[in-house]
């Protein structure tokens, strides 16, 4: 567990019962000094977005204060997308959620209406304040030779990406990839064959896409690590550009990361004000100029003009224009018996 004066951070594995993720909490709370706070928001978000909410929180918490002379504390909470929002509704009372694929909000709606059916309305962009896409990371000098899609079918090569059972970032991978080869030409039945042979290179599925990072950084498993940019910009920056680099394919599916209010939680908790606020201050020049320093691509377009050379131009294609949505795609997908659940049964009857 990390904790700082403005912050806690937890990571929650499994799912919890409602009384113990409670207890938790307070007990968190109270380590972190959050009881010194009038009032406190727990932020569950997913894998890759730690160091991004290190700094918003204690932006957020100076603004709102000076704004109105409350004092705020933020908890965070991180997992593979699809893991926390099963957590939130099992019990984990998250005044808000900020994952990184529809879908896992929409879970929300139909969980008890946990949150609004109309939650893509209540902040811009449908409720998406920064967009992201799927890279490459190759360990320096890229010997393999990583540098489109095709690469990663290839005999010999080493993929590794999370689960898109339980990760959005695994699956944004596994809709870029099948995306790629629908833009070539592909039908159905090559985009399948293409995503079989891309994942037949895959040697372990991580729950979340920190967990993926840990493996491939930390592990030394595989040639070439698949995930969002900002994690890519990220491990680059953090442990050193000697060690790896980032390959940009040639087309990559467009990410945009939603957020919500949960409004069950707010009502009981009376936060919606300070909930709402917390999301607003995403969409606020400063919180903008944090989002392009973490490396997600900002709305603002002022902002993202200023950081222009940390995102290289790339051809982007949207899940709508691919799949129809985000929903459809998860269940043709990623439902259980799923296109997904075919190619992995296919996989394994292969290797045997």
């Amino acid at each position: 567990m990390l904790m700082d004066n403005h912050s806690l951070e937890f990571d929650m594995r499994h799912l919890l019962p409602r009384t113990f993720a409670a207890t938790f909490l307070a007990i968190a709370s109270i380590a972190g000094g959050a009881a010194m706070a009038e009032t406190t928001l727990l932020n569950v978000s997913y894998d890759v977005t730690r160091e991004f909410y290190k700094e918003i929180n204690p932006a957020f918490i100076k603004a709102w204060e000076a704004r109105t002379g409350e004092k705020l504390a933020v908890s965070q909470s991180h997992g593979g997308s699809s893991k926390q929002a099963l957590s939130v509704a099992g019990g984990l009372e998250a005044d808000v959620v900020t994952m990184n694929q529809s879908t896992d909000i929409d879970v929300l709606v139909s969980s008890g209406g946990l949150v609004r059916p109309d939650w893509r309305k209540r902040f811009p962009n449908g409720a998406s304040p920064y967009t992201s896409t799927s890279v490459f990371l190759v360990r320096k000098g890229n010997l393999k030779n990583i540098r489109d899609w095709d690469d990663l079918t290839k005999p010999g090569i080493a993929v590794i990406v999370p689960n898109p059972k339980t990760s959005g970032n695994g699956r944004y991978t596994y809709l870029a990839a099948w995306g790629y080869a629908v833009q070539k030409g592909g039908k159905d039945l090559q985009a399948k064959d293409f995503v079989k042979r891309l994942f037949a290179n895959v040697p372990i599925l991580d729950g979340g896409g920190r967990g993926a990072t840990t493996t491939f950084t930390q592990r030394g498993i595989g040639d070439v690590l698949v995930t969002f940019e900002n994690e890519a910009a990220l491990i680059e920056q953090e442990i050193g550009k000697d060690k790896f680099e980032i390959v940009y394919p040639s087309a990559s599916i467009l990410a945009e990361p939603p957020v919500a209010v949960v409004d069950k939680v707010v009502e009981k908790k009376g936060t919606r004000k300070q909930a709402e606020a917390y999301l607003g201050f995403l969409y606020s020049d400063e919180g903008q100029e944090i989002i392009a320093r973490h490396h997600f691509r900002p709305r603002n377009d002022a902002v993202l003009r200023k950081y222009a050379n940390d995102f290289p131009a790339i051809r982007l294609f949207t899940v709508d224009a691919i799949f129809g949505s985000l929903a459809n795609a998860q269940k043709v997908h990623f439902d259980d018996g799923g296109t997904f659940d075919q190619v992995v049964i296919a996989n394994f009857k292969e290797r045997k």
